[in-house]
This record gives structure tokens, C-alpha cells and sequence, in this order.
């Protein structure tokens, strides 16, 4: 382990090299065309290894790719490891964030959510493929393109391909320490939209049913099903309504975020979503969404896994330890099926979704 991990440390430059040009492709997953720019590189990139890739065509969103690397013995089972290419960042944020090293830091826009991961795995690749070291059980590698907004294009196939695996590997960025990520949070969103009527706001306001005002009767109320005892947060975080000040507003809505750190809680907070009642009379609300993500909880399925890596991570002078964190990811799902699940895989970094995202360079090896 010690001689895999200074190859790696050799082969460093390459991977900065190869992550540079990930980070200059900008890939914001509403915009199709940028994303599968991106699966382009990562497509050329595992192909001059000598894996064999597979393209999976999307419509609406970026192209999702599969990278194989069959072991000589079928039956030792597979190791899935779960990459995404889409980023939170609009195009041009380049210019906000240039890419510049910085005291053993790389930042940009995506740098450690997560396109350094797939340097990670390219490295990783490298190395073992240099030293004639084959894997004992398949790997595939599986690069989708919407986690940022719910994998919804890519959840079926996740789900698929983790049945038929025997570990998943979730190389998200690992947490600040360097630990991996045996417990998140459930993820899921609700949007609220009331219907009112419209009138003048000066000669008929009397007649109009102010949506505005129906929907901020129902926010303080909903913000207090936040519980940190129990793990639960809700947050109303966009409200949207009314055309002019001079028109009562026939139309307004809220979308709001919660995590959850069990199902049981899921489920409270579901109904009292599903329970609103319109305040004001004639008005109506419509209420939609829920869970996205089920709670990655830290069970017996959860330590055993962890623990084979620590001691992995030993034999190469790591001492790897563990967390939890209130985001979510594509381990979710697969954890949720009981298929052992690592995350946090990554590189070491901070700043996800932020305007200093970087990561550690050393951490890449």
C-alpha cells in the first residue's frame, strides 16, 4: 500500500493537469449542452487507459457514462463507484472564480464538488494500470449528470447498477478532516403555492383574496417543525408572488428545504405539509413534493463497511475516520437498498456550493 500511495504521489502533476481542464469546462446541470462538453473529456480521458467507456444518451439533461474494468474472474462480484459531472455553478462563473493554486489549494468553480473526484479516480486508475495491478472484482465507474438537482434522470439507474454490486464507493468530497461520511441526512423540498383572486388594491380591495397573505400565515408555522434534537430542519427559502404593489396578488409560492435524519421524521413532516389548510376564505393551497433522498443512517451494514476501510487505510499510513454531514448524495439510495456504501471518497476540501470552493492538492493522491 505504502508503494501504491507514492506512485500516486508521483503521478500527482498529471492529475492536476487532467483536473484543471475538468474544472474549465463548466457544467451547470440545467444546461445539457455544457454537461455533456464535460463527458466528452471524461469519456477521452478513461478511454486512453484502455477501459472500456459506454454512453448512455439523456434527453433533457447531460448524457450519463459508464467505465468499465472487468476483473478475471467474473464471479468475485463488483465495486460500483458512484462520480457526477454536474455542477451547482451557472456558466461564467469562471470569471468570478478563476482557477489559481493557492498554499497546496486548487480553486474553482466544481474543483471539489466534484471534478476532483474523477482525478481521484483517474489516478487511481493510472497507478494500478501502470504496476500490471489488476483489480480482483470489476469496477465500473458511473458518471451521471443531475445529482445537483435531485438525480432524478439517474436515480432508476443508480439503483440498478448498485443491486448488482457488492460495495459502492460515493466519491464525494471527503469531509474537512479527510473523514469519509458513514451518516446523512434524508434530503427532500416541498413547494407550496396558494391561489387567491386578484382586484384593485385601492378601489376593490375587499374583494380580492391576497395570496401573499395566505402563504405568510402558513410560514412561521412551518419553519417550527424544525427539530435539532432529532436532526430536523426545515427552511422556507424562496417565496415568490404579486405582480404590483397596487394589484392584490391572485397567486403566490414557497419552496422549501428539510432533512431529516429518520423516516419517522420524514413522515411528520410530510403530514403536516399534507395538512395545510387554506386561512383566508375561498383561498386554496396546493402543496407538492417530499422525500428525494432517504436518511443514510450509520447501521451495522454502515460500521463493518467502514471498518475493512479503516483498515485498509492503515496499511497505507492513513488513519481514517468517520462523520456525518446534513447534505445528501447519490449514497443515499444506494445505502438505502442495504448495499454497503462508502462515502466521502473524495478529495479533501471546502467551500461546496461556495464562492471559495477549493480543495487540498496533496489530498488527490
Amino acid at each position: 500500500m505504502p508503494e501504491f500511495r507514492n506512485a500516486c504521489l508521483q503521478r500527482l502533476p498529471e492529475a492536476m493537469a487532467l483536473l484543471k481542464q475538468l474544472v474549465a469546462i463548466e457544467s451547470p446541470s440545467t444546461d445539457k449542452a455544457a454537461v455533456d462538453r464535460c463527458v466528452d473529456r471524461v469519456e477521452t480521458m478513461f478511454g486512453a487507459l484502455g477501459l472500456p467507456t459506454r454512453r448512455i444518451p439523456v434527453a433533457g439533461v447531460g448524457d450519463q457514462l459508464i467505465v468499465d474494468w472487468p476483473a478475471p474472474d467474473p464471479a468475485a462480484g463488483r465495486i460500483l463507484a458512484l462520480l457526477h459531472l454536474d455542477t451547482v455553478w451557472p456558466l461564467g462563473m469562471l470569471e468570478r472564480m478563476p482557477i489559481r493554486e493557492e498554499h497546496g489549494r486548487l480553486y474553482g468553480p466544481g474543483a471539489c464538488d466534484m471534478k476532483a473526484s474523477v482525478a481521484v479516480a483517474w489516478l487511481a486508475a493510472r497507478v494500478l494500470i501502470d504496476r500490471g495491478a489488476a483489480p480482483r472484482h470489476s469496477v465500473r465507474l458511473l458518471f451521471t449528470s443531475d445529482e445537483e438537482i435531485g438525480s432524478n434522470a439517474s436515480t432508476d439507474l443508480i439503483r440498478a447498477e448498485a443491486s448488482q454490486s457488492r460495495l459502492v464507493l460515493v466519491m464525494e468530497m471527503a469531509l474537512p478532516g479527510g473523514e469519509l461520511k458513514t451518516a446523512r441526512k434524508g434530503v427532500g423540498s416541498y413547494a407550496v403555492v396558494a391561489h387567491g383572486r386578484s382586484s384593485h388594491a385601492g378601489g376593490n380591495h375587499e374583494r380580492g383574496i391576497n395570496a401573499i397573505q395566505e402563504l405568510a400565515s402558513h410560514v412561521l408555522e412551518l419553519q417550527k417543525l424544525t427539530d435539532y434534537e432529532r436532526g430536523t430542519t426545515v427552511n422556507v427559502g424562496v417565496i415568490r408572488g404579486g405582480t404590483r404593489s397596487n394589484v392584490v396578488p391572485d397567486r403566490a409560492e414557497m419552496e422549501v428545504d428539510f432533512r431529516v435524519a429518520t423516516l419517522a421524521e420524514a413522515a411528520r413532516v410530510d403530514r403536516a405539509f399534507r395538512s395545510l389548510q387554506a386561512a383566508l376564505p375561498e383561498a386554496r393551497l396546493e402543496v407538492t413534493g417530499g422525500l428525494n433522498r432517504p436518511p443514510m443512517g450509520r447501521d451495522a451494514t454502515m460500521v463493518e463497511t467502514f471498518e475493512k476501510a479503516r483498515r485498509i487505510a492503515a496499511e497505507a499510513g492513513i488513519d481514517l475516520r468517520e462523520g456525518s454531514t446534513g447534505g445528501g448524495s447519490d449514497g443515499n439510495i444506494t445505502a438505502a437498498l442495504g448495499i454497503p456504501t462508502l462515502d466521502g471518497m473524495g478529495a479533501v476540501g471546502d467551500g461546496a456550493h461556495a464562492l471559495h470552493e477549493h480543495i487540498q492538492i496533496a489530498s488527490l493522491a
